[in-house]
This record gives structure tokens, C-alpha cells and sequence, in this order.
């Protein structure tokens, strides 16, 4: 059998594949596995790799499903990476893609979690555990300072009427200590009435963007005291999961709020403890709420905590899905969307705040704080998950509990 000619092996070599390229729903899936299993860096990088593997390297997806599916996760409520790996799901096999997608992507970061909770319960009460989450949480106040500011970078620009939806939802979050959800519905209707003027024909389908009906039905959606603690915990966190717009650090005020304030199922360095293990493992941000379960339900209240919290961004993918691509530019559904996200920019600021007041105690835990701030600065591309790891071992060597 000949070589193929040199100049075929170079077209073959240089030419991209074509967009939508036939791939198995398996292949798919095993993409999926492997990223929620290695792939750490945040929302933005996750989606970064989404789109340097499937749509340049492989052209599984087009680039026009790629965009869409990335407005898309802006504009639901629910966290961008996941979402956009549920809609690149649903673009190449439907239903059962964006199930499967949803299942690969995130079973990793549980099961790792999971594991890590088991860890944590059993030698919790150890005084070297103790001291590395010491040195921990007062890095993970750096890194959640970080993404507020790379969000404002990001979201808000010269935007003056942005950065005052900011502002007031920053000043909320410190002010209250909590995340105040009807300020974000509040912030996109603001937004789309300063951007485009209603005509009061019809106020209603003025004032209300599409995907603000949805919002308001889920905010009902109330935990009743008197069922068990599990269906109590599976519809908090599924009230939760309603509400993470963008980054999934957006749920960390909402969560601070209402497992440490109202419901008093977490500690102050329990909480902390809980972003912390979200940070040290790959696949999405809101896995955190794995932990938490666990923390307060065992093994089964971190099922029902990770079904709650990623069943709504589920659905605020596949209900739209079919119907997106008629409303993606709707200008007032972007306004209503840029004005949501200023304010969960807001409360992922005041949030920093907030836990920063409880995590930086002392002389050391400021030192650890500045240092994870000038290492993730100077070296953008340091792992997070090794420099928080690396803060555990400065916590260990510094305090002594």
C-alpha cells in the first residue's frame, strides 16, 4: 500500500474539520466525562475549552450552535458552563444529549466532592484539618475577589446605569449579609425600562422579558417547614439554582444567606470550608452545594442538594432550546439580561465582603489573602486548585489550633 502525496497529508493536517461533523452521541459523552473529571479554571475557561475542542479542533459543534448556546447561558438563570454544555448536548442529539451531557459533566465534581465531604466529616475534628482550611478560606476570599473584579472587567464597561445596579446590590449583600433575590429581577426590569422606554399599549409584554414569568414562578417555589429535611434541602437548593446568573459564584451570596443565616445548618468556617472544596475540584462551581448537603443530610442531602440545584438549569436549557434562536436578539431581553448580571456582579462583590470579614482574622490569613491576589495576578495562567492547595500548607505551617 503507497503513502498517500505529501500535499494531501498537508491538507489533511491544516484543514479544519468541517463545522458539524458527525460524531456519536458516545464520543460526545466521553468528552464530557473527561472534562468535568480535569477541567478546572472557572465558567469562562470551561467554556473556553468547549470551544477550542468542539468547534475549532473537532467541529462537532458549529460555531453559530456554540454562540447561541453561550447567549443562551447568560441569559437563563442557572451556571454558564454547565448550561452551555447541556445546550452543545441538546444541538447534536436532542433530549437524550443534553441529558447525557448534563450527567457526564457533572457526576465527576460530585463523586470527587462527595468523597472529599465523607473526608472532611470523618477527620473534620482534627486540629491539621483545621489549620489547612485556616490558610484555605482566606485564599479563597482572594479568588472571589478576583472574579468579581474580572466580571466587572467583563459585564459592566463605561455602563453607568450597569454600575449603579452594581453598586446598589454590592451595598445590599454587605449591608444585609445575604443575597436579596428580587433585587436581580428588580435590576433587569430596571434595565430594559432606562434602555428601551415602554409603550403602554402593552405594558405587560413590555415589562416582562420573556424568561422573567419563569423567574417569578420558580421564586414562589418556598421550602414548607413541616415536610422532611430532605425535601426541605431539594427545594432550597432548587430555589437556589433558579437564581445563579452567570458565574457560579453568583450562588455563593444567595447560599450564605440562607444555610448560615436562615437555616443555621452551616458554620461561618463550615461555609467557607464548603466554596473552598468547590475551588480544589474540576467540573462546575455550584458542586459546592454537594457539600453542603452533606454537611447537613449525609450522603442523600448531597444528592438532593446537586439534583436541586442543577434540575432548573436543566430546564432553562431544554424548554427554550427549540424557540432561543427567535428570541436571542431581542434587544430587551439583552437589556433585561446585562441588567441581572451587574447585579449578581453585586452580590459576588458584597459576598467577598462579607466572608472576608470572617476569613481574614489575623496578620497570617491577610498575608495569604495578598499573596493568592499577587500569584493569580502576575501568573494568569496558575491553576486556582494548586494555589489553594498550596494556602492549606502555609495554613498548616503558620496556625496551630
Amino acid at each position: 500500500m503507497t503513502a498517500p502525496p505529501a500535499s494531501e497529508t498537508t491538507t489533511r493536517s491544516t484543514t479544519p474539520p468541517p463545522a458539524g461533523a458527525p460524531v456519536s452521541l458516545r464520543a460526545l459523552l466521553r468528552y464530557f466525562l473527561a472534562l468535568g473529571a480535569f477541567g478546572f479554571g472557572g465558567p469562562i475557561a470551561l467554556a473556553g475549552y468547549m470551544q477550542r475542542d468542539l468547534v475549532e479542533r473537532r467541529g462537532w459543534i458549529s460555531k453559530q450552535d456554540y454562540l447561541e448556546g453561550l447567549a443562551l447561558a447568560q441569559l437563563a438563570p442557572g451556571p454558564l458552563a454547565a448550561q452551555l454544555a447541556i445546550y452543545l448536548g441538546w444541538a447534536r442529539a436532542g433530549l437524550a444529549g443534553a441529558t447525557g451531557v448534563a450527567a457526564a459533566f457533572i457526576l465527576p465534581s460530585f463523586f470527587m466532592v462527595l468523597g472529599i465531604s465523607a473526608l472532611y466529616v470523618r477527620f473534620g475534628g482534627l486540629a491539621w484539618m483545621q489549620n489547612a482550611f485556616y490558610g484555605i478560606g482566606a485564599a479563597v476570599i482572594s479568588i472571589i475577589a478576583r472574579s468579581a473584579f474580572k466580571l466587572v472587567k467583563l459585564t459592566l464597561g463605561k455602563d453607568r446605569l450597569l454600575w449603579f445596579l452594581f453598586a446598589t446590590s454590592a451595598l445590599a449583600t454587605a449591608w444585609t449579609e445575604s443575597e436579596i433575590v428580587w433585587l436581580f429581577l428588580a435590576s433587569g426590569v430596571v434595565a430594559v425600562l432606562v434602555r428601551h422606554r415602554p409603550r403602554w399599549r402593552s405594558p405587560a409584554a413590555i415589562l416582562l422579558p420573556p424568561a422573567l414569568p419563569a423567574l417569578l414562578v420558580a421564586a414562589g417555589a418556598g421550602a414548607v417547614a413541616s415536610w422532611p429535611l430532605l425535601i426541605k434541602v431539594t427545594i432550597y437548593f432548587a430555589e437556589a439554582g433558579a437564581f445563579v446568573f452567570g458565574s457560579g459564584l453568583a450562588i455563593v451570596p444567595f447560599l450564605h444567606g440562607g444555610v448560615v443565616n436562615q437555616f443555621h445548618w452551616l458554620t461561618e468556617r463550615q461555609f467557607l470550608d464548603a466554596v473552598a472544596v468547590a475551588m480544589i475540584t474540576p467540573g462546575p462551581v455550584v458542586i459546592t452545594v454537594a457539600f453542603i448537603g452533606y454537611l447537613v443530610a449525609g450522603p442523600w442531602g448531597a444528592i438532593c442538594a446537586a439534583l436541586g440545584v442543577f434540575l432548573p438549569c436543566y430546564l432553562f436549557v431544554v424548554i427554550p432550546a427549540p424557540y432561543f434562536r427567535r428570541i436571542a436578539a431581542n434587544p430587551r431581553v439583552k437589556a433585561f439580561v446585562d441588567g441581572v448580571t451587574a447585579a449578581a456582579t453585586g452580590a459576588i462583590a458584597g459576598a467577598a465582603f462579607v466572608l472576608g470579614r470572617r476569613a481574614l482574622i489575623d496578620l497570617p490569613t491577610v498575608a495569604i489573602a495578598v499573596f493568592t491576589w499577587v500569584i493569580l495576578r502576575r501568573i494568569k495562567k496558575a491553576p486556582e486548585p494548586v494555589v489553594i492547595l498550596l494556602a492549606g500548607v502555609a495554613g498548616l505551617i503558620l496556625h496551630r489550633s
